[in-house]
């Protein structure tokens, strides 16, 4: 069976020339330029030292309102799951406050929860919907593929190899890709390999980084220096060999440098795993130059260097972000984006030499570095995958998301400009930071660290209950995912319930 994707039927929802003066790199990227590191860094280091700002407590009255009687199906469906399910959600992406939504329906640019109010989705499902939440070309051919052969058999299915095919032409440092089921198994999967194909023992990773929640990797989570604060649950032997260094700190006395030094003689670095835009999807920026100094010197040290693309790929431009900054990864972690928005998503690829150990074993000569996973590429997942990269590149959708995001920001610090807030927002592509409240700008060496956690905390929840009800899906009320489906119409309307909500903030009060 072989489904091909009928573009004739389906026009884009954009048809027009992929807008190639605006992105760096060509067809390989679709950012319009790099932001200023040491600008933001600095604007986040006024952010943290400034009051926190909030919604005026009088606005908050109304917004709190608009819950109680506009989403009351939400409130009752979710008081009932809290009974059956811990914290009454499932996601981590769910925003909670006052209480999640309960989402019925998808569509291009928006969301609609149980009481059939509409929402502008810049979660897309937490990045992975480039084409726009529920993109019909690709649901129909998925459908086509289920009604032939359900969702999983448990053998091999032709759109496996044309996935990993696909993948491989548009980023071709992926010369094989073996598929899994979550980011969390990817990174799993890579540092695996990494260890056994190098015979080393240490991880390195940037601190604030987040890389999934297995034992080895749940260090220096969200914000730098953390260690193993959220290691609840994991025996510390699990992260003796895990070790985090700052954002872009390559030289200091603590730098990633440092680190690799003092491995040589504790069991040697089997790799160094980095986002390549910077933690936490950017939170962090990294200088232009860091990840190819970080390349010089896992090639001086005999490590293997990961990159992180479960956000990036393909939403950066076909090229994920190594396509970007011409930097070739040994081995690069999949995630949401590698099955288009469908279930059991994620993978790893690179070297063909490392990726090789994945089918070693007996007989071969090779240690055979273990993975598996009943549904991993699965037909529904595999096919959802390669319909949804194809059209990705036919409709130049990383290009266009990326231009609604530069308009999107541009409007944005417009906003705060006009209303003298102590905020920023500046995007890399179609991924877009909105910082209000600072949580996972803090910095741990403060002496008021954890108070201002809790009140940041506190101040980010009424911000983002601030977003909802003006009709705003954010991640966690400071990132924003682009897509195609916003066109300058979508863009300018979501600018105004921004400026609703910005205009009603003052110094918060913590009494």
């Amino acid at each position: 069976m072989s489904i091909e994707l009928a573009t004739s039927e389906h026009p884009a929802i954009h048809d027009s020339a992929c807008p190639i003066e605006l992105c760096q790199g060509g067809a390989k990227s679709a950012l319009s330029h790099w932001p200023d590191t040491a600008e933001i860094t600095a604007k986040a280091h006024r952010l943290i030292n400034e009051p926190a700002y909030s919604v005026k407590p009088e606005k908050m009255v109304e917004y709190r309102a608009y819950f109680d009687t506009k989403c009351q199906g939400s409130r009752a469906s979710t008081a009932e799951a809290a009974k059956y399910i811990p914290g009454g959600v499932q996601h981590n992406l769910a925003f909670n406050h006052p209480f999640p939504l309960d989402i019925t329906k998808a569509n291009g640019a928006y969301l609609w929860d149980v009481d059939g109010n509409r929402y502008i989705d810049f979660l897309q499902a937490g990045g992975p919907t480039v084409l726009g939440s529920n993109y019909a070309p690709v649901r129909e051919k998925v459908i086509e593929v289920l009604n032939e052969c359900g969702p999983v058999t448990g053998l091999f299915h032709e759109y496996e190899y044309k996935l990993a095919r696909l993948i491989s032409e548009h980023m071709p440092n992926i010369e094989m890709f073996r598929m899994l089921g979550s980011g969390t198994e990817a990174c799993m999967a890579a540092i695996r390999a990494a260890r056994n194909f190098t015979g080393k023992k240490k991880i390195i990773k940037v601190g604030g980084g987040y890389h999934g929640w297995s034992d080895q990797l749940v260090f220096g989570t969200r914000i730098p220096g953390t260690g193993a604060h959220e290691a609840a649950g994991i025996p510390d032997s699990a992260l003796a060999n895990t070790q985090e260094f700052f954002p872009n700190d390559i030289d200091g006395p603590n730098g990633l440098i440092a680190l690799f030094e003092a491995n040589k003689t504790t069991g040697g670095t089997a790799a160094v795993m980095v986002e390549p835009i910077g933690t936490e999807s950017g939170t962090r920026p990294v200088e232009r130059g860091f990840n190819q100094r970080v390349r010089e010197l896992c090639d001086a040290y005999g490590a293997l260097l990961i990159f992180d693309e479960v956000v990036t790929a393909f939403r950066l431009g076909m090229g994920g972000a190594q396509g970007y900054f011409n930097v070739k990864p040994d081995l690069t972690v999949f995630g949401k984006c590698v099955a288009g928005g469908f279930p059991a998503a994620g993978g790893v690829g690179g070297r063909r030499d490392i990726m090789s150990t994945f089918s070693a074993g007996i007989g071969g000569g090779t240690e055979r570095t273990l993975v598996g996973g009943t549904l991993s590429a699965n037909p529904l997942s595999a096919a959802g995958g390669y319909f949804a990269i194809s059209e990705m590149a036919r409709t130049h959708a990383p290009c266009k998301a990326a231009r609604a995001a530069d308009r999107l920001t541009e409007k944005l610090n417009d906003a705060i400009q006009s209303l003298d807030l102590p905020f920023f927002a500046y995007n890399h592509g179609s991924i877009v930071h909105l910082e209000t409240h600072g949580v996972l700008l803090l910095d741990i060496t403060d002496p008021g660290f954890l108070m201002k956690v809790f009140q940041r905390k506190h101040v980010a929840q009424e911000i983002g209950a601030g977003y909802t009800a003006e009709g705003i899906i954010t991640l966690a009320g400071s990132r924003l995912y682009t897509s195609m489906a916003d066109t300058d119409d979508v863009v300018d309307d979501a600018a105004e319930r921004f400026y609703r909500v910005l205009s009603n903030m003052a110094p918060a009060s913590f009494g």
